[in-house]
């Protein structure tokens, strides 16, 4: 459906023109004499592309072509749209939808849903959103990730957008941001919430275990609601649940949970946090490796500069913030 259309798949869409038009057809755009990078490994390779619509309808010389418009791209590299992999454009595309700090990078899909999403929502995480806001005020007009996604939609962005389902958005709206295990009606509930979601659009589901109350789940939990996506052929993204003196044990549960639900994982921002667990992450890429040899559909990815940046509450035990953030401050106020 178009509102989860997933950046078009252009690097198929520029390596699989098979139907070759004759010289001197007409084309919307003609982009000449760039390098195209087509998206899938593959060297550049100096040459044309063809525009028709919001199409790519052919990449090679066309020197005899004609277009409305030509674009000289030599000493250009002509490419796909770039992915945002983790973007948390969630409310600043309801601000103002044309995306510039992105789209002048050349982002053309923003993929969210990093442990929590814009939906489901129930009527009290409404009202916490709500009050939370900062300089960006909004209307909360949806309910399900997908009428968010209609939302955007609806009010005009200029990227594609897609969102992983948050294991932390479905437990909140079960579990509030209490410190326990869900009870099996729960997580009977949490299942289908999952499969509402996916029936929607969502690419599966996300979870960033640092933080609570996501960290509050277990891996038994994450199972159930992954393989509950799995079953829509959906994946698993995951900040995995320490990044530090527990690395390798944390990367340990991600594997776990690919193996025990089918379902495709990704390592969101692979890192090995403080100098006395640097040397582990050669061993931890040797452990994805491994995975993938043995036929386990995992990866990983990272952010290529040398520091990170986070809230004041990834730094804290979070049985601290059990009960949410008003109950956090208050213990924060208790000498």
């Amino acid at each position: 459906m178009k509102r989860f259309v997933l950046a078009c798949a252009a690097s198929v869409a520029l390596t699989g023109c098979a139907h070759r038009p004759p010289e001197g057809e007409h084309y919307d755009v003609l982009i000449r004499n760039g390098t195209v990078y087509d998206g899938t490994g593959a060297a550049g390779v100096q040459t044309d592309v063809g525009i028709r619509g919001d199409r790519v309808t052919a990449v090679r010389e066309l020197s005899k072509a004609r277009a409305d418009r030509v674009i000289d791209a030599t000493g250009l590299a002509v490419a796909p749209g770039f992915i945002n992999t983790l973007s948390w454009a969630t409310v600043s595309l309801i601000e103002d939808g044309r995306a510039l700090s992105d789209v002048k990078q050349g982002v053309t899909l923003e993929v969210m849903g990093e442990g929590w999403s814009m939906g489901p929502l129930n009527p009290a995480m409404k009202e916490e959103l709500q009050k939370e806001q900062s300089d960006i005020r909004y209307d909360i007009a949806w309910t399900t990730l997908g009428e968010y996604l209609e939302h955007l939609e609806k009010r005009g962005v200029s990227v594609n957008v897609a969102s992983f389902v948050g294991a932390a958005t479905v437990r909140m709206h079960e579990l509030g941001h209490a410190n326990r295990a869900p009870t099996a009606a729960e997580l009977a509930r949490m299942q289908a919430l999952v499969r509402q979601a996916m029936e929607e659009g969502a690419l599966g589901v996300g979870s960033s275990l640092i933080y609570a109350p996501a960290f509050y789940a277990k891996t038994d939990e994450l199972k159930a609601l992954v393989g509950a996506a799995a079953a829509y052929g959906g994946g698993y993204i995951s900040h995995i649940r320490n990044e530090g003196d527990q690395f390798m044990e944390a990367l340990d549960e991600l594997l776990e949970i690919a193996r025990a639900t089918g379902a495709h994982a990704e390592v969101y921002h692979l890192k090995a946090a403080g100098r006395d667990n640097w040397h582990k992450m050669g061993e931890a890429i040797r452990k994805i490796e491994q995975a993938r040899a043995a036929g386990l559909a995992v990866s990983a990815d990272m952010y290529p500069y040398p520091a990170g940046a986070t809230g004041l509450d990834a730094c804290m035990d979070p049985a601290v913030k059990e009960g949410g953030t008003d109950a956090w401050v208050e213990r924060l106020r208790n000498p």
